[in-house]
């Protein structure tokens, strides 16, 4: 049987895009992924994290990350919630994988109604796939099975070095991306009094963006 493990990095950050990753693997591989040390990629140092997915890509059958670009997150939502993109998303990384088994990360408060939306939303592609699928929705997946927790890793690694490559192109330090982050906020701040606008790497429609154009006009 293959197994799929589906997890993101940068669901909740005002900068950069949110990848979601995925790993397909014969579960009898699984003490493989146990073996090389996978874990919550947030518990991993950054150099760890890096050997690993490698090590991950190498033990795969494969693996996927699906990108989402900050200006595509505004526009869908515009249309949806960041629940109902996240099912989007989650569904093209089983589109390109096509597992038998899923284990997912739940984005939503209720596990099994992620599981349901997602299985729904696979179907509008794959009916016939879909029936033949099963999919377990845990919230904290990433710390329960090995399969996600090398998902959360690729996700997280790939996402790092998409942020790095941003950082380069502006010439800046913008910090983490997260809305948290001082650094981050300082950069928007001071990115919006030079230019009277928020650069194409931020989600405009975050509160953070919001907060920070309606504070420089006021």
């Amino acid at each position: 049987m293959k197994i799929l493990g589906i997890d993101e990095a940068g669901k909740g950050p005002v900068i950069g895009p949110m990848c979601v990753g995925g790993v397909l693997i014969h579960e009898d591989k699984e003490n493989t992924l146990k073996n090389l040390g996978v874990a919550d990629s947030k518990q991993i140092a950054p150099k760890k994290r890096a050997h690993l997915a490698q090590q991950i890509m190498k033990y795969s059958e494969k693996t996927f990350v699906f990108v989402i670009e900050p200006q595509q997150i505004d526009e869908l939502r515009k249309l949806m919630t960041m629940n109902e993109i996240m099912v989007i998303a989650f569904s093209r990384v089983i589109e390109e994988l096509h597992p038998d088994k899923a284990y997912v990360d739940a984005a939503d408060v209720k596990e099994e109604r992620f599981g349901k939306r997602l299985l729904q939303q696979y179907a509008k592609t794959y009916p016939d796939r879909s029936e033949q699928l099963t999919i377990v929705s845990k919230h904290r997946a990433d710390t329960i099975y090995p399969v996600v927790s090398a998902a959360s890793i690729l996700a997280k690694v790939h996402r790092d070095e998409l942020i790095e490559e941003l950082k380069k192109e502006l010439g800046m330090d913008f910090g983490s991306g997260y809305p948290s982050d001082p650094k981050t906020k300082k950069f928007l701040k001071d990115w919006y009094q030079e230019h009277g606008s928020l650069p194409d790497i931020v989600r405009h429609s975050w509160k953070t963006a919001e907060n920070i154009i309606s504070a420089s006009e006021s």
